[in-house]
C-alpha cells in the first residue's frame, strides 16, 4: 500500500492464539527454583502464588495457545495497535531504508503491560482468586494490572518501589482510580518489610523487595495470588499478540523487515 501511513487490522483479523516460542527452541530455557530445595519447581510449587492456567501455559510445549473470548473482547478495546511508517524519521536519517514501529502506546494505561494483565486477572478470576499483589517500579506494570483486575472484579495490592512512591504521585493517582491500595516498599505490612526497615528505616526499597512483599502476602491467604509482569514465560507467550499483528500488518504493507528492533519508549 503505497504512501500509507499506518495499517490497523480489523477485529476479525486480530490473532485468536498466542504463539509460545518454547515450542521451537532446540535448547529449552530452564525452569525456575524452588528456592528452598534449588530443585526444578513443579507445579504444586508454583501454585502457591500462581492459577493452574497460567502455571500450565508456563510449562507449555505447544506451540499455539488459544486467547479467551473474554480476552479477546477486552482487547478490542485498543487493538490492534497501529503499524506506522516512520516517513519523517526516515527523511531526517537520510537513509534509504524504509522504518517502521508498532505503537503500544495506544492501550488505556499508555503501555503493552496490559497485553498480560488482562490474561492474568481472566485466569484468576476464573479459579475463584479474590485478591491479587504485585509489584511495581516505575508504575507501568502497576497501572496495567489495576486495569486489569477491575474488569475481573479483583481486589489489588500494589507494592511500589518508595522511591518511585514518592516521586510519582499521579502513578499512585492512576492505580487509586482504578481501584488498587498502594503501598510503598518495604513497608511495615511484612515481616520482609518490618526485618529491612529495622535495619535501614530510611531504605529507598527496590523491585526485589517489592517483590518480596508482594509474594509473602500472597502466600499466606489462599484466596491471594501474585502476578507478575515480566520474566516468566506465561508473560512473553502474553506479549507475542504483538508480532503476530506486526506480521499480518507488515504483509498489508506489502513488505516483512530485514532487521527487528525492540525499542521499549515508556511514559514515565
Amino acid at each position: 500500500m503505497k504512501n500509507f501511513k499506518k495499517f490497523i487490522l480489523s477485529e476479525k483479523e486480530m490473532p485468536q492464539q498466542r504463539y509460545n516460542i518454547v515450542a521451537d527452541m532446540p535448547n529449552k530455557p530452564l525452569p525456575p527454583l524452588n528456592p528452598k530445595t534449588l530443585q526444578p519447581a513443579t507445579a504444586e510449587d508454583l501454585s502457591a502464588i500462581f492459577p493452574m492456567a497460567l502455571i500450565e501455559q508456563e510449562m507449555s510445549q505447544e506451540r499455539y495457545i488459544d486467547i479467551p473470548e473474554e480476552v479477546q473482547d477486552l482487547y478490542k478495546i485498543w487493538r490492534s495497535t497501529p503499524l506506522v511508517r516512520a516517513y519523517n524519521l526516515e527523511k531526517a536519517l537520510e537513509t534509504p531504508a524504509k522504518i517502521y514501529f508498532k505503537n503500544e502506546g495506544t492501550s488505556p494505561t499508555g503501555s503493552h503491560k496490559p497485553n498480560s494483565a488482562i490474561p492474568q486477572a481472566y485466569y484468576n478470576a476464573k479459579e475463584g482468586v479474590k485478591r491479587l499483589t504485585t509489584e511495581t517500579g516505575g508504575g507501568q506494570w502497576g497501572c496495567a494490572i489495576s486495569l486489569a483486575t477491575q474488569c475481573f472484579g479483583l481486589e489489588l495490592e500494589v507494592y511500589m518501589v518508595k522511591v518511585s512512591y514518592e516521586q510519582k504521585p499521579y502513578r499512585k493517582s492512576m492505580l487509586n482510580v482504578y481501584g488498587a491500595e498502594v503501598i510503598p516498599a518495604p513497608s511495615m505490612r511484612t515481616l520482609s518489610g518490618r526485618d529491612i526497615l529495622s535495619k535501614d528505616p530510611n531504605c529507598s526499597g527496590s523491585l526485589g523487595i517489592a517483590i518480596s512483599e508482594a509474594i509473602e502476602v500472597a502466600v499466606k491467604d489462599p484466596y491471594t495470588k501474585y502476578s507478575l509482569g515480566s520474566v516468566l514465560n506465561h508473560v512473553l507467550l502474553h506479549q507475542t499478540i504483538i508480532g503476530q499483528e506486526a506480521i499480518k500488518q507488515m504483509e498489508m504493507a506489502g513488505e516483512m523487515p530485514d532487521v527487528v528492533n525492540w525499542l521499549l519508549w515508556r511514559w514515565f
